[in-house]
Order: structure tokens, then sequence, then C-alpha cells
């Protein structure tokens, strides 16, 4: 990773500099020509990867009013730069160029933190300078070597001389000796192609496919290989504070990105199902490989099983733009990606956590604790199995990862709570064990009634296909759910109602109006290209899409996380204020669903107007302040930039509004696109639909024709 101002010099300060493994490799990489920096014109990413920066400089002594040297510097993350210094002037230019260079080797956490430790000591090596300390050593080497190296000052220096309409350039090498021990992940191989199709998309508003081809360039940054299967791809959190495998984003990002494929989703749900932990009763069978993790090592769990979900070990928390913990996990530590070994724990800590996909931490806000994501990882494991083998995950893999996700939903069932440990019937966190939920009762939030709601339902779905026990219990579970949500989580008010934020343990409601609940619009894929039934009814329904609309939640540039007439409004604030872009998404595409397309177009029209002021790569989150004209959208300083999520919720953005709904199994796909068209005319190439290209064109009054689809599938249309 590479990160530094707009003017391209890296001084040392906040997050400048270039890392690998955590580690700041470099600190410092000041240029000056004559003495003087380069007047600074245009600095931008060219892709997520990499970067140019262009200034100019004056020759002393030049009376021509417009500047003769240009000077330009490409950098890429792995530590390569080229500056390049361009004369179009009339003279040779004969100027000395030097590059002031330093570091500390500190580590990320660390700089996260605000720590910055002197710069190290250099050393002359042959083409260039070298640190060493803490255990660590980083190198920067040139070509052509420079003609002089002053290690005491850190600077390489060469006396140039540039004759008109010629150029010179030097090429910059960062490297770190001595990398983190461990496992880590790496990058995606050479040779190894993206997990994903690379769509066209066309649309009468063109803001449509910068947005689609951007996110995806974010995303092929974020791709990390697994390192106990270097096939398997997932995505990196974001950078620069979570750049490791968080099971909850990479899962959504493998969800939203199904349209273009599966293989996404299965390097991830593969990833994630070697870290779920496993009762030592079912660890031995599963230690004689770590494939076996997925394939061998659970029993068929009924739905009123008698397993205990835990809490993940480690749940620690450090500085990071989540806003809450982000220590690293059993099998997820963001530094290392390495699995735990099957059985590690043991007793009835172990038998608790069950079936948990571990996570960190993550805010909740000045209304509610923190929660742990890995309840949301847990619930959306089952969902992503379900909603990849309906876009065509083949039979097989399927059913190679089916244990995991009934030992999800066996965890989903041992997290119910029954009593004492929170509202009855309701489900709290899959993350702690009976004893700790009774210890300490937690809320009932209503993104994971939503969440555990489309699971059932969903995991039903699986167990009945591949006949597996269970289904009509877990159905009749979730009709239970719905009639008790309907009840118990509504608050009726001079408006009509909403839903309750939470419930805590005495069944009374915390009314805060948030953007979770998004999530009771998410019912997820069902056969045939139909839609899961949700929580709410239809006139419960109707009167949240209005709410969402409201100046109280959207803001202009999108959903804001808490209702700005709270009293603990705050416009930066991670859970208290903010707009979270993957949840304005979410709002989008249920809305669309719902039939509540107006409200879902006020929403969208924000969502672009914002991403146009983030050059089309949106951030994971920024300011919730109310949309003002001519201004900007405030970005959020702890923000990750890129974000997995946010990146895979832009693809998301614009590939639902053309409603394919491919149903692979039973030999249907369906497309039922906004009616309203709010991009105009849309036309997607490239989709995949059961790993063969599928095209689909909407015209500007919301009709869809399918152009290219498999053969073997039936069509079916709104």
């Amino acid at each position: 990773m590479a990160a530094s101002g707009p003017d391209g010099q890296l001084r040392g300060q906040s997050l400048h500099g270039f890392f690998r493994h955590g580690v700041r490799t470099l600190a410092r990489m000041e240029l000056r020509l004559g003495g003087m920096e380069p007047v600074p014109l245009q600095g931008t990413l060219t892709s997520a990867a990499a970067a140019r920066f262009l200034g100019s400089v004056r020759v002393p002594g030049d009376l021509d009013p417009d500047p003769a040297l240009t000077v330009e510097r490409l950098r890429h993350a792995d530590g390569a730069e080229t500056v390049t210094v361009r004369n179009t002037g009339a003279r040779p230019a004969r100027i000395p160029l030097e590059i002031a260079l330093g570091t500390d080797l500190g580590q990320l956490t660390d700089i996260a933190a605000g720590r910055r430790s002197a710069d190290l000591p250099g050393q002359v090596q042959s083409s260039g300078l070298r640190w060493a300390g803490q255990g660590r050593a980083a190198t920067v080497s040139a070509r052509p070597s420079p003609h002089a190296v002053l290690a005491g000052a850190g600077v390489l220096r060469w006396d140039l001389e540039v004759q008109p309409g010629a150029r010179w350039s030097v090429d910059l090498q960062v490297e770190l000796e001595s990398p983190s021990t461990g496992r880590p992940p790496t990058g995606r191989g050479p040779g190894v192609p993206l997990p994903w199709s690379e769509p066209e998309v066309r649309a009468d508003d063109r803001r449509a496919a910068r947005l689609v081809g951007r996110a995806l360039d974010t995303l092929s940054g974020l791709l990390l290989a697994d390192a106990d299967r270097p096939t398997d791809l997932y995505t990196a959190s974001g950078a620069p504070w979570r750049f490791g495998l968080t099971a909850a984003d990479a899962l959504w990002a493998a969800r939203m990105t199904l349209p273009l494929g599966t293989r996404l989703a299965a390097g991830t749900l593969r990833a994630t199902a070697r870290r779920q932990h496993l009762a030592p009763q079912q660890s031995a069978g599963a230690a004689r490989t770590t494939e076996g993790a997925i394939a061998d090592g659970a029993s068929s769990l009924s739905p009123v099983g008698p397993s205990q979900a835990g809490s993940p070990a480690g749940a620690g928390g450090s500085s990071g733009g989540s806003g809450g913990a982000s220590a690293a996990q059993p099998g997820s530590a963001q530094g290392t990606g390495s699995s735990p070994a099957p059985g590690a724990e043991s007793g009835t800590a172990a038998q608790a956590m069950d079936g948990v996909i571990p996570g960190p931490l993550r805010h909740g806000g000045p209304e509610l604790p923190a929660s742990c994501t890995a309840t949301e990882a847990t619930l959306l494991f089952v969902t992503v199995l379900a909603e990849a083998w309906r876009w065509g995950l083949p039979r097989a893999e399927v059913a190679e990862l089916l244990p995991a996700a009934e030992r999800a939903l066996g965890a989903l069932r041992a997290a119910v709570a029954e009593g004492p440990d929170g509202p009855v019937g309701f489900v709290t966190d899959l993350g702690r064990s009976a004893e700790e939920r009774a210890a300490r009762p937690g809320p009932a939030r209503c993104e994971v009634q939503a969440q555990a709601h489309r699971a059932a339902l969903q995991g039903a779905d699986l167990l009945e296909a591949f006949d597996r026990p269970g289904a009509a219990e877990w159905r009749a579970w979730a009709a239970e759910l719905r009639e008790r949500f309907r009840a118990q989580f509504w608050i009726d008010d001079l408006s009509g109602g909403r839903p309750a934020a939470a419930l805590l343990a005495s069944d009374r409601p915390v009314p805060a109006l948030a953007s979770t609940l998004v999530h009771l619009f998410d019912v997820g894929l069902a056969a045939e290209g139909e839609l899961h039934e949700g929580l709410l009814d239809r006139e419960q329904t109707r009167l949240l899409a209005q709410r969402l609309v409201a100046p109280e939640l959207d803001c202009g540039w999108g959903l804001r996380t808490l209702s700005a007439k709270s009293p603990r409004f705050n416009p930066l604030g991670h859970r208290s204020g903010v707009v979270r872009v993957q949840e304005t998404a979410l709002a989008v595409s249920g809305l669309v669903d719902a039939g509540f397309e107006r409200e879902a177009e006020i929403l969208l029209e924000g969502l672009l107007e914002a991403s146009a002021h983030f050059e089309y790569r949106l951030p994971e989150m920024y300011a919730g302040e109310q949309k003002v004209a001519d201004c900007p959208p405030v970005p959020h300083p702890a923000a990750c930039r890129p974000a997995a999520m946010s990146a895979a919720a832009a693809v998301h953005l614009v590939l639902s509004l053309a409603g394919v709904r491919p149903d692979v199994p039973s030999g249907r796909v369906a497309t039922r696109p906004a009616s309203t068209a709010p991009l105009g005319a849309l036309e997607l190439t490239g989709l995949r639909v059961a790993g063969e290209p599928f095209s689909v064109r909407v015209s500007r009054i919301g009709v869809a024709v399918v152009e290219e689809a498999p053969s073997f599938l039936q069509l079916a249309a709104s």
C-alpha cells in the first residue's frame, strides 16, 4: 500500500509512506529539483494500485513565464516509483535532482494510534540506502545509480543535464527485507484470473458505467489469496485499517457481485468455512485436512439441536476505520489469514462456539453496545451459499459447503433467547454462550432478526434441495419470528409507526431511527426468481419506505446511520450519523424489490451524486451532513478507501436495477427491473448465470429484454 498527499510527496506525516506486511517500509520520499519542490499540478489514482503525480519547476534564470520542466511520478503500491523530468524549454537544463528518504519501520497499528518513532539512521548500499531496526530492514534502490549518496541526510542526488525536448528518468524500488513471520495471505498470483466477469455497462446516465468500472478496479486491488488454499480468493475488508479477512465484509462483497459469477463467493465461502468453530467431537474427523474442515467435520444439525453458540476468543479492540475493535480472531487474523487447527478449542467453550464464524467487534453507536460481527458473518454464510447456488454454483461445491451451513444454522438456534438472557424468541448474539447471555443480557437487534429470518428460510431451501432434515422446522420457526416481530418490534406513533432499532432484555423497544432498518428490505432470493417474505407486512413496509427518504435519515447524499433528530446525532459518528454506502445501496435495491421505486430513485440519485465527488471510488463512509448546493460531501477521516463493501455495493447498486433473479437449479431466470428506469436505458453485457454469459437490456419505460442467456434456462419476465 502507498499513501501520500495529492502532491505526491511522502513527508512521514500521518499515514504517508509505502507499506508491506503491516510495516511502513518508507516514510519519507521528498523530491527537489534545484533545491525547489515541484509546484503540484495534478495527483490522481490511475487504478486501485497506481497513482500519477505531475508537477512543474521553473529553471533558475529563465525569463520565460512558462515553466520549462515538468516532473512526473508514477507510483505503484508494490513499492515501485518512476520519476521522469521533461524539458520543454529552449535551453538545456543543468540542475540537481535530490530525493530525501527516511523511515521508522513502524507498524501500521502504531501509526493508526498516532504513534510515530524517529527515523532510523540510513546506510549506503550499492545503488541506494538501507535502514535496519526493530528486527526488520528496508532498502531503496535506484536505476540509474545516484551520483552521490548522503547517508546521514538520507539523500540520493543526481546532477542532471536535460536537453530541450528530452527527458530523464529514474526507477526507484522500495523493499522490505524482513517480512512478518507466519503465512500471510498474498495477492492474486500471476496467471490467476479475476474471480468475476468484467461487464460492460451502458446507460443514459453515464455515471453508472464509471461507478461500476472503478468499483471493480477497487475490488481487484483488495483481492487476497487464502494462505491455506491459494486458489480461493476473497476480498480484504479495506485499506488502510483492515487489510485482511473480516468474514462479514468479505461475504457481503461476494454476495453483491454474484451477477458477475460465483467464483468469488465460492472462494470466500471456503475460506470462511475453514475458520468456523468446530466442537471437539466434530473436529476429530475434520483434522485430517484443511478441506476436511468443510466436508467431514459436521453431522446433520436439527434446528432444535442443543448446541450453544459462544463468543469468539480474542475479540479485542484497536484503532481502525470501523470505529470498533479489529483485533485478530482465531483463524481470521488480519495480518496472517491462517486457519486455526480444527479442534484447537476444547470443552464447554468450544461447544458454545460451535458453528460460529469468528469476527471482530463493531461499534454499536450511542444507543446500543458494540456487537460482534460473528453474528452477521455466520448468518450471512447461509445466505451467500443459498444465493450462489441459485446463481449457478455447481452442486458438488454446494454440497461440500453444506455441513458448514448446517453448523451455522445450529449456532442460530442456540442463540435464540429463551428467558432471562434476552427478549424471548428473538436472536441476540451468536458470539456469546448461553451463560454469558444470562449474566449480561444483550439486545435483540432489528437487523439481526432480519438476517436470521432470511438465513432460516434460505437454509430451509438448501436442506430440502439436498435431502437433509430440518427444512420444515426452519420454515415454521421463521413464521413464528415474523409474527413475534410484527407484534413486538413495531412502535406506533403519530406518523403511523416504525420498527424499533432493538428490543432490550426487558422487551423494552429502543426507539432510535437508524439506517440498520434497511436490512428489513433485504429478504433474500427464493425459488423461481421470487423473493422470500419479509418480517414486515405491506403497510409496515410502506411506512418504513417513507421514513427512509425523510430528511431526518436521508441527508441528500445517502442514509444517515442515525436520525438527525436524535440528540446523539453526530454527522461524523460511525453509528451516529455518517452515511454508510452499503446500507444506502441495500435500501435502493430493497425498495425497488418492494415496489417503492420513487423512494429508491431519491436515494439512488444521492449516492450517484456523492460518487462523482469521490471520483467514483466510494469510501466506506462519509459525513451525514445535509446536502447543500455547490458543497461536496465531507470525507470521514477514519474511513477505509478503498473498502470492499462500498465497492461491491456500488456494483450492486447498478446491476440490481436490471432485476435479474436466477434459479439455476430449477432451470429458470426472471428479470424484474425497476419500472421507472432511474438510469434511463440500461444495457448490461458480460454478466454470468451458471457460469455462462448473460446480457440484458432495460428500456426507458422499464421493459427488460434478455439478449444472451444459457440455452438450458427458461426465461421469465415481469
